[in-house]
């Protein structure tokens, strides 16, 4: 199979995921933070997952630079892909609507930020880092590249295991038993399962 078309399914993915997200990333800066946990630590890893959800796959399918990584892309790859990406982006999409202003692409709670347990948090905890699991996962598999494929997801496990509970502290923190009660009827990434 051409592997133009992991490549372009690629680039695509980064800008359906960017038109997801910007909206949201816009209207959520409006809300007045309360309190942001934003260290060295979390610094390092949003610079991490850019270059593993950018710039490497971009590299990669730009120029040869790391074409010595290039494998044949497999149509059963390209396919699973593809479903992983459009669950990914309906996820993530879904997610952001149902948070409103209390969002923010690092740790941070809103003066206004309520404890959001409706929609797809019913019944998942962290649905936009699953969101984000499933993208990672189709850009590892339609991008035919043993660098750039897979370096996203190394990226966001790296942050999702640094992340997950500092973030749930912070949440314990503000909302008490509540959160703690929301955590125990929910799953952090996969319903009834994890």
């Amino acid at each position: 199979m051409d592997p133009w078309f992991g490549r372009a399914s690629v680039l695509a993915l980064i800008v359906l995921q960017l038109v997801v997200r910007v909206p949201f990333a816009a209207r959520a800066e409006k809300a007045k933070v309360a309190v942001r946990r934003r260290g060295p630590l979390e610094i390092a890893l949003l610079a991490l997952v850019t270059l593993g959800y950018v710039f490497l796959p971009v590299l990669a399918v730009v120029t040869p630079f790391i074409g010595f990584a290039e494998y044949p892309l497999h149509p059963v790859a390209l396919g699973a892909g593809l479903i992983c990406a459009i669950v990914g982006l309906w996820l993530c999409y879904r997610s952001h609507a149902d948070l409103g202003d209390n969002w923010s692409v690092t740790l941070e709670l809103k003066q206004s930020h309520r404890l959001v347990t409706h929609g797809i948090y019913q019944r998942i905890r962290h649905p936009m880092y699953t969101g984000l699991f499933l993208t990672a996962i189709a850009q590892a598999l339609v991008l035919p590249n043993w660098l750039a494929g897979p370096a996203y997801f190394v990226a966001f496990l790296m942050m999702f295991a640094l992340r997950v509970g500092p973030e749930e502290q912070m949440m314990r923190d503000q909302f008490g038993q509540g959160y703690d009660d929301y955590a125990a009827r929910t799953k952090r990434l996969i319903p009834g399962v994890f």
